[in-house]
């Protein structure tokens, strides 16, 4: 699905949430190499699960495509700062909903990114009949938790010692959800 670019200002940073076009590929996958390596809130260690260009041009075909797909990035002067992304199924049973997910450089925490991709996402999601998107997120990851919340998130279940951190501690995944 394709959203038109819409314009935000927030603490002296002026930035773009749009819907990622072809064009963006090789850029999304140094941009997520990058951020992998930033936070451990992710999935993902710094080159697990590798995305090249190609791959990033062709989930972003699907995505554009699909009506019940969704890439959004966030770019500040003509450079990509983020992305988010809800993917959903064909599958008659799990049509009705889709899977959240979002990263942002850590340089650009702080200015709403965050807020503003899951804003449009949402928006989205209500408009096109999604009855329920699904995310994950870090027990430890606060701030995320915080803002989930604030749109309608609830809890679901939590994963008991889910991901083992660099710390060498294991720690819980919560699973949440937000109905429409």
């Amino acid at each position: 699905m394709y959203i038109d670019s819409l314009e935000f200002q927030r603490n002296g940073l002026r930035y773009l949430i749009r819907s990622a076009a072809e064009q963006d590929a090789a850029e999304l996958s140094g941009l997520r190499w990058q951020i992998d390596g930033e936070t451990e809130n992710l999935e993902r260690q710094q080159g697990e699960g590798f995305i090249d260009g190609e791959g990033f041009a062709g989930m972003i075909r699907e995505d554009t495509e699909a009506s019940r797909n969704l890439f959004l990035v966030a770019e500040v002067q003509g450079r990509l700062v983020g992305f988010a992304r809800c993917e959903g199924n064909s599958l008659s049973r799990n049509a009705h909903k889709v899977e959240f997910g979002i990263c942002i450089l850590q340089e650009f925490w702080g200015y709403g990114i965050g807020y503003s991709l899951l804003q449009q996402a949402t928006s989205w999601a209500d408009a096109n009949g999604v009855v329920k998107i699904s995310l994950t997120v870090l027990e430890t990851n606060g701030p995320a938790i915080s803002l989930y919340r604030k749109f309608g998130f609830e809890t679901e279940g939590i994963l008991k010692k889910d991901k083992l951190l660099a710390d060498g501690t294991y720690y819980s995944t919560l699973m949440m959800g937000r109905f429409n």
